[in-house]
């Protein structure tokens, strides 16, 4: 039974799979590991401008590996964490390509992306009550903040279960891809090529803007905080190539 991470490159997209189908994609402490390592090497490569994270069929993952989980007190839970944690805290611009059950911490894995598209077959399930376990790993801070107060309550005390087209109605995925599982990461690379297409320092430049203007209380404060990175582009090569090309292509429309 073979249990990896695969990770490849697809242009300027690290596409990170969780491959451990006999086990429906269930985290071990060593997949959790192997997962944070790849998020990792994405961020060192300077050559990857965004990240998809998702499962071999037919799930996406179906939460922390239960024997594991059983065993674990504070230290063990914080290394079940590591890899969907990883990709919270990613620098890059992430997609979570959601082709099947997410479950427990494999919710958990999908709520930690930016953006979650999901395919026909896509479940999102918390089951941390139905197991007798008290939900971790941010799940109740990540979750509220995905679909909001009223829906992440009805999710994480009275166990709702999502499918696709619920998830995609209560603003848990963005949208749903009909087909199979190549369809739905060709979709995830189209979602991905803005960022792939753009200057690096300018992608990891917004998504940290992008943290940073979530938690502000005044739009002042915002603007502030956007101005200098704002500056910075606008000074950069990469602008004035772009704006050169820009102003070429409109005196060759004359």
């Amino acid at each position: 039974m073979t249990e990896r991470i695969l990770a490849e490159r697809r242009g300027k997209v690290a596409v990170i799979t969780v491959d451990a189908p006999d086990r429906r994609n269930s985290l071990t402490l060593a997949l959790s590991g192997e997962l944070a390592e790849a998020v990792a090497e994405a961020e060192r490569d300077t050559g990857v401008h965004a990240l998809i994270v998702t499962g071999t069929p037919p799930a996406f993952c179906a939460g922390a590996d239960l024997t594991a989980l059983g065993e674990a007190q504070e230290a063990g839970l914080r290394a079940v964490y590591a890899g969907f944690l990883a990709v919270a805290r990613c620098s890059l611009p992430t997609i979570a390509a959601v082709g099947g059950a997410a479950v427990g911490a494999g919710l958990n894995l999908a709520l930690a992306a930016d953006v979650r598209i999901a395919g026909p077959r896509a479940k999102f399930i918390p089951r941390f009550l139905e197991l007798g376990i008290h939900p971790g790993g941010g799940f109740t801070w990540m979750l509220q903040r995905a679909v909001g107060v009223q829906q992440a309550r009805a999710m994480a005390l009275f166990g709702q279960t999502l499918d696709a087209t619920a998830a995609e109605r209560a603003g848990l995925t963005m949208r749903t891809v009909e087909g199979d599982h190549e369809q739905l990461l060709e979709a995830a690379l189209e979602l991905a090529a803005p960022a792939a297409a753009a200057p690096r320092e300018l992608v990891l430049s917004t998504k940290r803007s992008l943290r940073l203007t979530l938690a502000l209380a005044e739009h002042a404060e915002a603007v502030e905080t956007e101005l200098g990175p704002q500056v910075e582009s606008l000074n950069s090569p990469e602008f004035a190539l772009r704006l050169a090309a820009i102003r070429a292509a409109i005196n060759d429309r004359k």
